[in-house]
């Protein structure tokens, strides 16, 4: 779960949704050192990173604590651009919970997977979030 970020100006739109929701496929980390203008040394940086398959909030306006419902997402199709990412692990706010909707049902029903790693044959049609608040 992760803080999202309106900068291109969607904020004011009926599509806004405060969060990012993904599904951790792996953590990683790598030894960098940069070699570009300005450089004083060459000291190896760990950078820890995590890739993740990014959930799409269905119908933002309609779920919330507002409305008394759970926020419902989806994994959008694996062919477009923006379905899986990199995320720093210092922009994660915190874990969820997310919650087959069982009774919407699988989009495969012959468990076949086009990705082992994002495990997408057992991929629900929707899912809801669970989200843990401290009062």
């Amino acid at each position: 779960m992760l803080l999202a970020d309106h900068a291109d100006g969607s904020a004011g739109s009926s599509t806004f949704h405060h969060f990012l929701y993904a599904r951790v496929l792996g953590a990683y980390h790598v030894n960098v050192i940069y070699t570009g203008p300005e450089i004083r040394e060459y000291k190896a940086r760990r950078f820890d990173f995590l890739w993740v398959r990014w959930f799409e909030v269905v119908e933002p306006a309609s779920s919330g604590w507002g409305n008394s419902t759970l926020d419902l997402v989806r994994f959008p199709p694996m062919h477009h651009n923006d379905s899986f990412g990199f995320v720093d692990l210092g922009d994660v706010l915190h874990g969820c919970h997310i919650l087959l909707a069982f009774a919407k049902g699988t989009w495969q029903t012959n468990v076949v997977s086009v990705s082992h790693c994002a495990k997408d044959g057992k991929d629900y049609k929707l899912y809801y979030v669970g989200r843990y608040v401290q009062q």
